[in-house]
């Protein structure tokens, strides 16, 4: 069980819709990929590299993102690209639980899980706490259970990571690559403005 309050209400209406449409219990390797926000063509490319368990990337999303997203992403100024950096076993299997239910849903996933990130990374059984969050998706413990042990999966998330590694040298979460650019750590909206400004001009 998760310790705390309960799930929010938007939680769970967000994790109800997202049962809807489930994609089937085959391999989704071909499924694990990157969320993006904002237009396609946004003049700035705001990469975000991210552990599920790390605070600082709650905090990024629950406190920075929708600032960030009001001002820039919304404007079609800006697009931003979620991509997995699990810094231990239990962001490696909250990534892949995010990725089960597809990639239609992965970002509801993800907000679900840094909106929750205290209430599952610290449970005594994350991979019970895990599941219960997916049942609200309507994702059952042995479908949860299959994508855990697909391998190609695993692999997909963790190539993530080495790609981070080897093309951008990033070693910590937050870290954000701000069109082609290496930031490291956490920072407020006006400190990303001061970034982006000067790329829009």
């Amino acid at each position: 069980m998760l310790k705390g309050s309960k799930l929010t209400r938007r939680t769970a209406l967000a994790l109800a819709t997202a049962a809807l449409a489930l994609p089937s219990l085959k391999s989704r390797a071909a499924e694990v990929t990157e969320r993006v926000i904002g237009e396609p063509d946004a003049p700035v490319t705001i990469i975000e590299y991210a552990s599920l368990t790390c605070p600082h990337c709650a905090s990024f999303h629950r406190d920075v993102l929708p600032g960030l997203k009001e001002r820039y992403i919304d404007t079609g100024k800006v697009k931003l690209v979620f991509r997995d950096f699990p810094l231990d076993q239990v962001a490696l299997r909250a990534a892949v639980v995010a990725h089960c239910g597809g990639p239609a849903r992965y970002g509801q996933f993800l907000d679900v899980l840094f909106e929750n990130q205290e209430r599952w990374a610290h449970a005594e059984d994350p991979v019970a706490a895990l599941k219960q969050i997916a049942s609200l998706a309507g994702l059952s413990g042995e479908q949860v259970d299959a994508c855990l042990a697909d391998e190609q999966m695993i692999d997909a998330v963790l190539q993530s990571r080495l790609d981070a590694q080897q093309e951008y040298d990033v070693r910590s979460t937050p870290t954000f690559v701000i069109d082609g650019k290496v930031y490291p750590g956490g920072r407020d909206v006006e400190a990303f403005a001061e970034i982006i400004e000067p790329l829009l001009r």
